[in-house]
């Protein structure tokens, strides 16, 4: 299928084989400790220069591989519009990362390749990191190609330019050099970023979460001032044990939920699964809540106290599961689609997208064999994909079928494979064994716990 990857690859000169390169991390892994400090500083530097030399070797065999499945695709008469399909995928796994950052570091290498050849050459020498490298084509990448050629040359044909600056001022320098070149593209980038407004979560150590709202300065800057004013004016009416950020994130809370006030708006719905031994007993199997991940059973049954504590609409049902592996288990339907009973069970089993190293939310419940070629609607062939990576894996080459091996009613597992031949294991993660379904309203936020 690649009879033209030799070509494609033959203006990368004496690329090392990918044996060669394990030979060199098999010596790195055998290295020793140094008995002077001035020596291991040396090593550090050294090795720092080998990741951002590995980081430009691998943007050009990154573009490469891209060109040459899209000079095959095209070969072969596929329409436009399927030649990129899926390589961002192929490019996620073979790092490691999810098809979203496979998609960024395709797009970084093309761009640097093609439109920063300047930059390219510094990664390669080791001047700049992976991240500042990434930095730079980020905040040109509004401008014309042309205009990216200068600011790259501008930036980077000497070392000297950007030597000793950190990830702010480096992104400071190319953000105002193409503001100074193209200030209508600096409008332009901030109309389409606007779009992209939205607002997210990310776990924090210690069992803790942040809410990002992505949104223009002026808007961010007055939410933030707004609750400062008001929490200043709390903590000067005196009484209080809180601190003034402390009373700024209860604020926030307060007002997105309705929490002490007229609740409006449809429910929301948290999961937290967790053994039933954990839930009345000192067990200490651990647990999970959608939207972080595995939590000890002492943070659980806090969670779950706290929510009772309070007047709530309680219901229990129950849900069935592999006695001895802990498999969630559903009757198969033989509709096309899943239906939502079968499809919330998914959610459960799977958390996140199937696809090894992605952690995106599940958008899809996929057949991982096709339904069109008889795959039945049912637990054991059903996977929960983000919309990304279910995309990709319809593109040509891909396709997915039970792991070599695998016994039924064990933890679901199945492999993978890439157009180029590659073979990835998605496994789902490992539960408790579930048999009841309790949940719980508190204004308008519904908390489902699902126990054992």
């Amino acid at each position: 299928m690649f009879a033209r990857l030799e070509r494609t690859f033959e203006r990368l000169g004496d690329l090392m084989e990918a044996s060669e390169v394990m030979e060199f991390v098999v010596r790195l892994q055998a290295a020793e400790g140094l008995s002077d400090a001035p020596s291991g500083i040396d090593l550090i530097s050294a090795l720092e220069t080998v990741k951002c030399a590995a980081a430009a070797v691998q943007a050009h065999v990154t573009d490469a591989v891209a060109a040459a499945i899209r000079e095959d695709r095209k070969q072969r008469g596929k329409p436009k519009s399927q030649w990129d399909k899926g390589i961002a995928s192929q490019i996620g796994l073979a790092r490691r990362e999810s098809h979203n950052k496979g998609g960024k570091q395709l797009g970084l290498a093309r761009a640097l390749v093609h439109e920063m050849p300047h930059t390219h050459a510094r990664l390669l020498a080791g001047d700049l990191n992976e991240w500042r490298a990434t930095v730079i084509a980020r905040e040109t990448a509004c401008l014309t190609v042309e205009d990216r050629l200068t600011i790259d040359k501008q930036l980077c044909s000497n070392p000297a330019i950007l030597k000793g600056l950190g990830d702010k001022s480096v992104a400071g320098r190319a953000r105002a050099a193409a503001a100074e070149l193209d200030p209508s593209s600096v409008v332009k980038r901030f109309e389409k970023s606007y779009k992209g407004r939205r607002t997210s979560t990310r776990p924090q150590p210690d069992f803790m979460c942040t809410f990002t709202t992505l949104t223009s300065t002026d808007r961010a800057i007055c939410m933030w001032a707004t609750l400062g004013r008001d929490a200043d004016s709390i903590i000067n009416a005196g009484g209080q044990t809180r601190n003034r950020d402390q009373i700024m994130a209860d604020l926030a809370y307060e007002r997105i939920t309705g929490a002490g006030a007229a609740a409006t708006g449809a429910p929301m719905t948290v999961n937290v699964i967790i053994p039933d031994t954990a839930l009345v007993t000192r067990d200490t199997k651990s647990g999970y809540i959608e939207g972080y991940g595995d939590i000890p059973s002492d943070i659980a049954r806090h969670f779950i106290g706290t929510a009772l504590s309070s007047e709530q609409r309680v219901t229990l049902r129950k849900l069935y599961a592999n006695p001895t592996t802990g498999a969630l288990t559903a009757m198969e339907s033989t509709a096309r689609t899943f239906p939502k009973a079968l499809a919330t069970l998914i959610d459960l089993r799977d958390r996140l997208c199937r696809t090894p190293w992605c952690d995106a939310p599940i958008r899809h419940h996929d057949h991982i064999k096709p339904h069109a070629t008889g795959g039945s609607t049912s637990a054991d062939n059903g996977a929960g994909l983000c919309a990304a990576c279910n995309l990709a894996k319809e593109g040509d080459g891909w396709w997915s079928g039970p792991k070599p091996g695998h016994t039924r009613g064990t933890i679901h597992i199945y492999d993978i494979h890439t157009p180029t031949g590659h073979r990835y294991t998605s496994e789902a993660p490992a539960a408790p064994v579930l048999s009841h379904y309790c949940s719980f309203l508190e204004n308008d936020l519904v908390i489902e716990l699902s126990a054992a």
